[in-house]
Parts: structure tokens; sequence; C-alpha cells
């Protein structure tokens, strides 16, 4: 999957013997194997784990030291020819000082040598007894079974085939200082950072050791690789746990349980190209650069193969935590911006009324409940939220019963104001067919409605509150100068698959018990401006996902382009798994070539949208998060889709 920058990792956790080498590099190969037929491209060991980590002073005993050798050049004959990049813990004299380091081999050669910086010597750890600091250490390069082999902490690991995915080797106790030499190599270009670690299990710690993990791999924009000791270690004071972690941009991939038996693989495949992106969009990152000015790193380069198969999760709904727990608390959290961003804005102007327009429809539901929230939460009465449902040509029954039920059951000031009137007169003006039903008939509903919003707020001193969602500026399916615009924009960065969830969330917490049968009904309702008159049976007969394609593929779309920069093809490729069994692949490529479509040649209506509170890392203000020219040509993304389909 080299083509998409994905490549293949694990971590492995094997059963070890303490001080039998031989067993332990046959594990190790057994493994390794196993990962090499996976289609793995790195893999990493725990720490000394060619003679394990709790030897004591047997690490002085030099028919130990002989013997780790022995193993390591096994390991590194059976690598021959293997692309593959295999990192093992070993205890190596070097200038007549013991060290505990990372060796890293691959296709029979040894790339390079990292020694521990960080030696622990507190509590249950005393490793000073046995092992020196890479701070001591005066070589560059060391002879190691008759290779001439780098040393240092300085080393950097650069793939053959994709420039980007570069390799960096820290040490357990490395990762808890204050300032990670993980941190200095990501600085230098490291995307992956590899941890070969002995870390005990007492009470909660695993839960510190996977948080600082996580934080550190976000830190570093970095994927990060964590692999521990495990069973086989001694117990007479410890217990090694074999936990094994993978990281990506703070975001937890893969864990291995703790208390495992042994001969585990944890394997992962990371998104080299997103770790780059973010760390273009981060100028904190560059602007560190210079905490390794007086450093000099050196860089190796290793052979992989490219995976063909890419097994990673893709996320069909990645504005919706798919954890129910998480979703409420993301849901509760976004409800809770929106409405101090409104509130805010409120007590700026003196606590104007609120006008907020009321299809039946999710949107302006959601809009609704923020303006109830607000009024709530800073004493406000309720009366102050002046709800107009608008009935036009495409109204039905069960829209307008549901916008007229919940504005009166919120106890908010009702107003109804047909359009229909004022929509004939104007279509006469204009001398418009009033039968002909094309865009002109519906944007002149559109622009009428918030003509009447408009004025409404003008008379009772207020200001009219948006509806409409992220997913609609990024399409463009909005009225320019109608529904598009308002006074303060309570949904502008809310997705619409999101927008369901927070209606939801709203219903199923409310104590009111009718106002949550109208809102589950409001779910239920087909998405629809109703500018075109209803059907025959009175049902909606303007559909809006028949006319622009499926809000959930539109949002994957929104997030992968937007939010991670990814071209066309690897859009779809990702399309194309997350919705495996949903959609057909040519209906996936027929939307993303509307949406493409649609996002460039609407950019003009979201370069002059009104303000409206940022909830999440996709928005389009064109004050903050996106600055895009209207006049932009979407040809060379059409381009790549033909490329596809051809």
């Amino acid at each position: 999957m080299h083509k998409y920058s994905f490549v293949r990792t694990a971590c492995a956790v094997p059963k070890i013997k303490l001080a039998d080498c031989r067993y332990n590099v046959e594990e190790m190969i057994d493994l390794a194997e196993k990962a090499l037929a996976q289609g793995v491209e790195v893999l990493v060991f725990p720490e000394l784990g060619i003679t394990g980590y709790t030897c004591g002073d047997l690490f002085f005993q030099r028919e130990l030291q002989k013997n780790a050798l022995i193993a390591l050049e096994q390991f590194l004959e059976w690598s021959a020819g293997k692309k593959i990049l295999l990192v093992a813990g070993i205890p190596l004299v070097i200038a007549g000082s013991l060290y505990n380091c990372g060796v890293v081999l691959n296709s029979g050669k040894i790339l390079g040598v990292i020694p521990k910086t960080f030696v622990p010597n507190n509590q249950e750890f005393y490793e000073k007894r046995w092992f020196a600091s890479s701070k001591s250490l005066l070589q560059l390069e060391i002879t190691l079974l008759g290779q001439t082999v780098p040393v240092g902490t300085d080393l950097l690991f650069q793939n053959n085939l994709i420039e980007d995915f570069v390799v960096a080797v820290e040490i357990c106790e490395d990762l808890w200082a204050p300032i990670p030499p993980g941190s200095f190599h990501a600085l230098a270009g490291a995307t992956v950072i590899l941890n070969l670690s002995a870390s005990n299990d007492i009470v909660s710690k695993s839960d510190y050791r996977r948080e600082l993990i996580r934080l550190q791999s976000g830190r570093c924009n970095a994927g990060y690789l964590y692999t521990s000791a495990g069973f086989g270690e001694s117990t007479t004071d410890l217990v090694f746990g074999g936990h094994a972690i993978i990281c990506e941009r703070g975001v937890l991939i893969s864990e291995l349980p703790k208390y495992n038996l042994g001969n585990e693989l944890l394997v992962a495949d990371l998104d080299i190209e997103s770790l780059v992106h973010d760390r273009q969009l981060l100028h904190s990152f560059s602007d560190s650069v210079d905490l390794i000015k007086d450093k000099t790193y050196r860089r190796v380069t290793f052979e992989s193969l490219d995976c063909k198969v890419y097994d990673g999760d893709v996320n069909p709904f990645p504005f919706v935590p798919g954890d129910p727990n998480r979703r409420s608390e993301r849901c509760e959290e976004i409800f809770n911006i929106q409405t101090m961003g409104l509130a805010s804005r409120l007590r700026h102007i003196g606590n104007a009324p609120m006008v907020v327009g009321i299809s039946g429809g999710l949107d302006s539901t959601m809009a609704l409940l923020v303006c109830v929230n607000v009024c709530d939460r800073f004493d406000i009465p309720r009366a102050k939220i002046h709800a107009v449902t608008m009935p036009g040509f495409g109204t039905t029954d069960r829209t307008y019963d549901n916008a007229v039920a919940l504005i009166k059951g919120l106890g908010v000031t009702f107003h109804e104001i047909s359009i229909v009137a004022a929509c004939t007169a104007h279509f006469k003006d204009i001398d418009h067919d009033i039968k002909v039903h094309d865009v002109t008939f519906e944007n002149a509903q559109a622009r009428e409605r918030t003509q009447i919003l408009m004025d409404l707020a003008n008379k009772v001193g207020g200001i009219v509150i948006g509806t409409g969602d992220l997913s609609e500026l990024a399409l463009g399916w909005a009225t320019y100068n109608g529904d598009h615009m308002s006074m303060y924009s309570v949904n502008a960065s809310v997705p619409k698959t999101l927008i369901r969830y927070l209606v939801k969330w709203v219903a199923d917490h409310t104590k009111e018990t009718s106002i949550q049968i109208i809102l589950y009904d409001v779910l239920d309702t087909p998405v629809s401006p109703e500018l075109l008159p209803p059907d025959e049976n009175g049902k909606i007969k303007q559909k809006t996902e028949e006319v622009v394609g499926p809000y959930e593929l539109h949002d994957f779309f929104i997030y992968q382009m937007v939010r991670c920069a990814f071209g066309p093809e690897k859009i779809y490729f990702l399309a194309t798994k997350a919705f495996a069994g949903v959609y057909e692949n040519t209906v996936i490529l027929k939307w993303l070539k509307k949406f493409y479509s649609r996002f460039f040649s609407q950019q003009f209506k979201r370069s002059c949208v009104p303000d409206g509170p940022k909830v999440g890392s996709v928005s389009f203000s064109p004050r903050g998060d996106w600055r895009m020219p209207s006049d932009a040509h979407a040809t060379q993304w059409l381009k790549a889709l033909e490329k596809i389909q051809e």
C-alpha cells in the first residue's frame, strides 16, 4: 500500500527463558517469520529481549555476553534477503562499558546500534549497576559480527521506497524523560518511533503508560510502537505483562492485552502521509527544529516489501465516535460549545431576541434546541426566542405539524407566516411561470423566508440564528443570500451525520416526553429543503440525498479531503473500504465526482458565511480555517477520478 503511503508495522512479545539466548532468538525468529508472512515492514522486540531484562548481575557474565552475540548472529543470518526492519534488544560491550542497546537488522545487515540514554536507578529499577548511558559513548562506529556499524542516538532509518517513512529508536525509560529522545528524532524527520521496553506492571501503571505513549505520538505527530517484556521474565519482585501499544497522531490504534503468555504479534498499518500533513499544518513543529540545530543526525537506508493489502480500520463516520459513551460525551461537548458561542454573542449585543426559522427538519430543530438551552442556562425567558414556521409550496403535513408542535411545546414565541402569497406575487413581478419548478422557483422561496426572518429580527430588535450545517456548506447546498445567510450560525461547523446524533442526544436526555416524541419523528424524516410540491400522497417529493448524494458519503469525503488533504485516488480507496457492502464502487465514484464538482464550484458561498462557533477539526470559516479562491478549478481532481474509472 505504498501507493497511498500506508506501511505495516508490528510489535512482538516473545515468550522467553531468562539467560537462554538461543531459545529466545528462536522464538523471535518464529515471530519474525509470522510478521513477514503478514507483510510487516517494521518489527520491534522488547528491551534486552535476547537475554531477558531481569538477568541482574548475570549481565556481567562473559558467557551471557558471548551467547547473546551468537544469538544475534543467528537472527542476522535469518534476516538475509528478507526485506523487513528488525529491532532487537541486547546488552553490548562497547569500549569497556556495558550498554543496553537496540540493534537494527535488515536484509542480513546490521544498520545501527542505539544505546539507551536514560538509565533508571530508582525504586525497583537499578540499571546503573550494569549499564552505562549513551551520554558516555564516544564512538560513532563499532565492529559488530564482522560489520562496521554506526552507533549512537543520532541514527534515523529511512525507507528506500517511501522518503518520509523514517524510523527512530528509543529504549524504555527514554520515553519517561521530561524531553524524550523521540521528540528530537521526530524533529529530525522520524515519522515512526520504536520503543523497546521492559516496564513492569503495578496497579494503574498501564493506564499512565498508555496515555504517555498516546500523548507522545500526538506531540511528535508520529506513529509510536511500544513493546514490553512479558512472560518468562523473573517474578522475584516484579511482574511484566507483555504490554504492546501502537499509536498514531495521538490516537490509540491497537493494543495487545496484558498478561498474555507470549509469542504475540500486534500489527497495525500506519498512514505516513497523514503524519507529514499534520506536521505541515503545525508551525509549532517546524518552529521547534532549533532545538536540534546543534545535533547532526545520520541516516541509514533500509529495504522493505510493499504490502499489497491494507488491513487498517476505516471509519465510515469520521465525525462520529463509534463508542456510544464517547459519542454521548462528544454530543454534550458540542452542544455546550454551540450554547456558549451563541450566549456570548447575545451578551455582547445586549441579550437581543433570537429569530429562527423552523422547518421541521434536523438542522432547524438543532438550532432551536441550542437557542432554548441558552435561555435555560442563562435565565433568559424562552419567549425571547421567535420561532417562525413558513409553509410554502413544498411543505408537507408531517414537517409542518412537527414544526408547530415543537415550537409550541418548547414554549417559545410562535409565528406562522406563509410564503405562498409573497412568492406568487414575486413570480409575477419577475415574469416567472409558477408552473416551472426550476432553480428560480426554488431559490425565490428560500430568499423570501430569509427576508421574513431578517425583517422580523429588525422588528423585534433581534438577530437571525442560522441553521445550515457544515455538509451543506461543503456542497453549496444552500441558496446564496437565502438560507445560507444569518447573523450567527450555530450549526456551521457541525456535519450532517453528526447533527442527527446531536438531536438524538438531546431527545434521549430531555425530561419532556412530548418533545422527545417530536424529536424522534424529526429524526425519521427524510432530509429535504421542501421547495418542490409534495407527491400525490402528500409525502416529501424532493429528497436531498437523491440529488446531491448520501450525506454519509459526503461527510466522509469532506473529512478525508479537508482534514487530511488526501488526493482523490486515496479517498476513493478508503471509501471503498469504509463502505464495503453498503455502496457499490461505481456509486462511490459517482458521488465523489459530484462532491469535487460542487466543492470547487460553490466556494463563493463559503467565502461570505456569517460567524458561528467552531466545534471540530474541520471548519469552513473564511476568517479562520478555510481559505480557497472561488475560481479554483477541479480539473486535476476530476482527471484523477477518470483514471480510476478507466
